[in-house]
Order: structure tokens, then sequence, then C-alpha cells
């Protein structure tokens, strides 16, 4: 849907223009706004009042919705057809009437409609369970602390934290933000990110579209980049994502076996239109009407595959159990015929083909020898960066808490953060032990190489060379081909005049040195490989890992590592 539509359904002005354009203190005062939160009680009593934070569109069908699906399946829909004429021909007409034909064509529809509504009812209230299991969370504030809830149970008031990664529950006025750009490509289409503030820059007039609201968060969107505190707006259906939701008309596309059944029921049809008047016409001439018109009617029923519909439901019927004994749950009955045409299969790597257990191997200066001084300071911007904590920060702070390094949790103050970014790939702290203050910064390796022009061997600083750049490039390669994830660590000390911290503070930075993680393959991953291969099937690996690190765990699982294409 282009922007221009969601313009007219929406007015973004009327809807958003008041808390948009008002100053913080201004929107806390008029609304108020509890920087502290809603208390537990105010929470239950708001939910029950406004219900949960979920867009109509987006809550499970009914069994009665699959039912109807499964119905008017296009071959059902000619069996109905050919009932409907029974009806008239069978038992309306004749003076006995006979109901075999009828109760044949209906026990055939049942049995087709009841095994494809079972198992698609089934799969599907399954994977709803499923999905509650893993129900995506948000960071709120209850009763002045930090807790984590489900998406649906945020309501109007809540304070809400962001960071790097972060999902937008609900509308949001943001009140805190620090260097927060946000993508909103699934509202906008746009792909380059947004910045939001905590006070506008635009005027009320000059509100036309939600690309103008820099001080709104809408639900649906991510952050890329930065840290921010926001207030709830609006939630569910209010929102803005809510409000264009029943505008999306557009469904997944029909796969190849849904086309075949519709190309033949067409074909049928087209066959008994052309059909059934032919034939009644030159029966009409000898026999009078009713005979001719059960004949052709007769005519339409031999034509049809009157079993095809239930073959068709057992088979695909029994597809999905074989699969759910495999732990795969199938919500489309259509989907069975999908994996057994399918001759390339894309997958991860991390957490896929490998076992997503990410544990921090080597801690290394630029020469490639052990130096606990690396571990400590990547410890310190891991343990105190407030952003999103991976597997990388855990792996950090295990292993420095491993070698003793807990106390520096107590010993360093955190003063200011420069939170991680797609683009910069990087994140910083800024640390004080009382006496001075260290701006510590771990990242990929080119992009922090970027901003350091010293490099610290064994306490001695000096100016980094050509050679030493492809000394660091040359054991960092090293470490990806045995198959090591390597992020790179540099700080920055003559920063005691600054008070206010940004991305352009990153440079002129000191390189210490590496930290290398491994995240082995599965003891499963080169089995099932072998399987697919097998059976016909190329594997193709799609990861935003390094290069050397997927060739080494591609070779280990018996993945053709031979072409790898990257995007620059």
């Amino acid at each position: 849907m282009s922007n221009t539509t969601m313009k007219d359904e929406v007015n973004v002005s009327k809807l958003y223009g008041l808390e948009a354009t008002l100053s913080k203190d201004e929107f806390m005062q008029k609304y108020k706004v509890n920087e502290n939160g809603l208390s537990s009680h105010e929470a239950e009593e708001k939910l029950r009042n406004l219900g949960l934070n979920e867009i109509k569109q987006a809550k499970p069908k009914k069994w009665y919705h699959y039912f109807l699906e499964s119905l008017f399946t296009p071959f059902n829909c000619i069996l109905l057809g050919i009932v409907a004429i029974l009806i008239y021909t069978d038992i309306y007409l004749p003076p006995t009437p006979s109901y075999a034909n009828i109760i044949v064509i209906a026990v055939l529809v049942s049995a087709s409609t009841l095994l494809d509504f079972f198992e698609e009812f089934r799969s599907n209230k399954a994977a709803e369970e499923l999905k509650q299991m893993v129900a995506t969370t948000t960071t709120v504030l209850r009763n002045g602390e930090k807790i984590e809830i489900p998406i649906s149970q945020v309501t109007l008031g809540d304070v809400v934290l962001l960071s790097a990664g972060s999902m937008i529950p609900a509308d949001l006025r943001i009140i805190e933000a620090k260097d927060l750009y946000v993508g909103q490509s699934s509202l906008t289409g746009e792909s380059d990110s947004v910045k939001k503030n905590v006070e506008t820059e635009t005027s009320l007039e000059n509100l036309d579209s939600i690309a103008d609201l820099d001080t709104i968060c809408f639900m649906g969107t991510n952050v890329i980049s930065g840290s921010a505190k926001g207030i709830v707006i609006k939630t569910a259906d209010s929102t803005y994502f809510g409000k264009v939701a029943h505008t999306l008309t557009v469904g997944k596309p029909k796969t190849a076996f849904q086309k075949g059944i519709e190309s033949i029921s067409r074909l049928l049809i087209r066959f008994m239109l052309i059909m059934i008047p032919i034939v009644f016409l030159l029966n009409a001439w000898k026999h009078d009407i009713i005979t001719a018109f059960t004949f052709a009617v007769a005519i339409a029923i031999g034509i049809t595959p009157l079993l095809l519909p239930v073959i068709l439901s057992s088979s695909l019927s029994k597809g999905a159990v074989r699969m759910s004994k495999k732990k795969t749950i199938v919500k489309k009955l259509d989907s069975i015929q999908n994996f057994g045409a399918m001759n390339i299969l894309c997958t991860d790597k991390t957490g896929t083909l490998t076992e997503d257990k990410i544990v921090l191997e080597k801690y290394l200066d630029i020469n490639g020898d052990e130096d606990l001084r690396v571990l400590k300071h990547a410890f310190l911007n891991s343990y105190f960066q407030t952003g999103l904590k991976g597997n990388i920060d855990e792996a950090v702070i295990k292993r420095a808490l491993e070698n003793n390094m807990g106390e520096l949790s107590e010993k360093y103050k955190k003063v200011d953060e420069i939170p991680f970014d797609f683009s910069r790939r990087r994140l910083s702290v800024i640390v004080s032990d009382g006496t001075k203050k260290q701006l510590i910064t771990k990242g990929a390796v080119e992009e922090i190489l970027s901003i350091c022009t010293m490099v610290d061997y064994k306490g001695e600083v000096s100016p980094i060379t050509k050679e030493v750049k492809e000394t660091i490039r040359k054991i960092s390669k090293e470490l990806n081909e045995e198959g090591l994830r390597v992020v790179a660590v540099c700080q920055k000390n003559d920063i005691e005049n600054l008070e206010h911290f940004e991305v352009s503070d990153e440079k002129n930075m000191i390189l210490l040195g590496f930290i290398g993680f491994l995240d082995p393959p599965k003891e499963s991953a080169k089995e099932s490989i072998e399987k697919l291969n097998r059976a016909g099937i190329r594997v193709i690996v799609l990861t935003g890992d390094n290069a050397e690190v997927t060739r080494c765990v591609c070779n280990k699982v018996g993945i053709n590592s031979k072409n790898i294409v990257l995007r620059k």
C-alpha cells in the first residue's frame, strides 16, 4: 500500500498532533504521566477496561473459519453444486425420491472437509500455543522497577525502555532519547532509519505524514540504534498500525499446488457448462425433459473425480501427521506438497547449523598473544552497556568472571554510552574509576581499525602503521578460518574535559587487541545435510557472519562453500 493511501485512511495530524508537538514538560503535565511507570494495580485496571494490546487482524481465527475454508475448496464447491442439482432431479422431480447419489457425494465432501479441518485446526492451535511460549516481550517500568512483559500486556501510560533491536510495542511519545534511530520500513517502505527526538522540530501545521512525527515511535517498527524511554499513548487497534491494518488486503501468494487444483476445477466447470446443455438438447428430442436433464446431470457426475478431494485430504493429512512426529507443525496442508517439491533449502547459520552457545575462546593483543587487559576492557564494555545484551556480551562477562574480574563492576562507574547501531557496527561505553575516564569501544575489526590511530602493546603506545594493520588483518583472518568470530577492542583516555559523548568522539583511539568467540556446529547438522543432499536438495546458507567463519562452519557440516556471495 502506498503512503498516500495510508494518509487518506489516517489523519496523522488529528491523531498525533497534540502529543507530538507538546514539549516534554507540557506533555508530562497535561497527561499526568509518571516517569516511574504505572503501578501493578493501575496496569491491571487499564488492561481490564481497554483490553489487551492486540491488533484485531492478528488475532487467532475461530474454529469455524478453518471449517468454512476446508468446506469451500474448489473441488468441494463443484460437488456441492452437483448436490444442489441432484436435490431437484432425484428428490423434487421423481414421484419416488432417491437419496443414494446425494448421500454418496455428501459422505465424500464430509470426509474431505473433516480430514482437512481437524488437521489444520489442530496444527494452528499448536502453533498459537507455541507462539505464546516464545511471545515477544518488552521492558517497561512497573512500580518503579524494570520488568519484562509480553507486548500484549502493554497499556496506556506504560513507560517503555528501548534499546538497539527492540520492537516498538505500541505508539509511544519519546521523553528521553540517546542517538535513537528507528526503522519504519514496515509502515512507510523507506529503508533509511529515522531519528527520533524528545522535542519536535516540526510544527503542528506541517504534520502531513508519519515521517514528520519525530517524537512519536509507532507500533510494529523497531529500534536500529540508540536507547530511549517512551510513554504509551495508543495501543491495539487505536495505533497507526491498527488503523491501517484493515486496509492491508495482500495475502500470501498461491502455491503451484493450489494453482493446479484451481486450474483443474475451472477445466471441469467448463466441460460441464459445455457438455450438460449439449447432452440435454440432444436427448430432449427423443425423451422427455426430465429424463434428458437427469441424463445430463449423470454425465456431469461421471466426469467429476468424486474421490479426488478425499484422496488429496487424506494424503496431505498423512504427510502432516508424519511431520508432527518429527516435531514440525504444518499450519496449511497444502504446504506438504511444497515440502515434496523442494530442491533448494535456504537456512540460517547461527542457532540452526551451530549450537548458538557462544564461548569466548581467545583474548589476544595486536601480535596474537594472550592478554588479560584486552579481556578486562571487553568486560567493562559488555557489563556497563545498557542495550540489547547478546550472546557475545554474555560470553565476555562469563569469561571475565571466571578470571576474577567481577570486582571491576564495583570499582568502575558508567558515565555515558554510545549505543550500538548496524551502520557503525560498534558500541562504546564511558567509564570512570574515580580518577580518570575511559572511552572503551568494541566492534567489527574493520570498523574499529577505521577509528584507531594508535596501538597499545604491553603498555607501550605507538602510532598504527600500514604493516601493523596488515598484521592485525592477518591474525583476524586466521582466527576466522579456525571458525572464530572476531571482535576488536580499543580505548581512548584523553576525554576528561568531555561531558556529553557522541559518535563523532569515536576517533583517534588506541587499539588493544581482539577477542575470539567459538560457536561450534551441531552434531546433527552434518547428518541432516547429507540426508538433504541424498534427496536432491541443495542447501544454501544465508548469514550476516564473516565469510571465513561461514566457510569453516560449512566445511565442517558438509556444505559446499566454494562460492560465497558477499553483500557490499
